[in-house]
């Protein structure tokens, strides 16, 4: 296999271990670098596994049934990989604070449901970066955090 194959088969696992439902948390041990860094427009940028696992439970926790798929055949060239995706999940956990603007109460019942493009680089068998490009701006409006203009 190609170098390109293989990074685009830890991504493929990635997403399914660190998106999909059920969340496989090993995966942040075994496919994170250490020092990886996970940076979305809906949140503050994480680096390092710890932060990784804190933002991932944490937005488990307050939507329980968060789950993210591929929309497209995963894209790769040299360590990075391209893939698009949609997702979502409803609200039913605990306050959720972690968006860069607004929160959730407890158990909202709301429902978010967006999409996004992003660009994962692969070094050594390991994700290094996950940098997404996704539509916040609609799940922000669909949990009652932005309103329409």
């Amino acid at each position: 296999m190609s170098k390109e194959e293989d990074n685009k088969a830890i991504v493929g696992r990635w997403f399914e271990g660190f998106w999909g439902n059920p969340f496989n948390p090993d995966i942040v041990e075994e496919l994170a670098a250490p020092d990886m860094l996970l940076q979305y427009s809906l949140h503050e940028p994480r680096r390092g596994r710890d932060e990784v696992m804190k933002f991932i439970t944490g937005f488990r926790r307050a939507f329980p049934d968060l789950k993210f798929w591929g929309t497209a055949d995963l894209i790769a060239e040299g360590d990075q990989v391209v893939g698009r995706w949609e997702g979502g999940g409803t609200h039913t956990g605990p306050a959720f604070g972690d968006f860069l603007i607004g929160s959730l109460p407890a158990n909202s019942g709301r429902k978010m449901h967006f999409t996004g493009t992003t660009v994962l680089r692969v070094r050594e068998g390991r994700i290094v970066e996950e940098i997404g490009l996704d539509d916040g701006a609609t799940a922000l409006q669909q949990l009652g955090i932005l309103k329409a203009a």
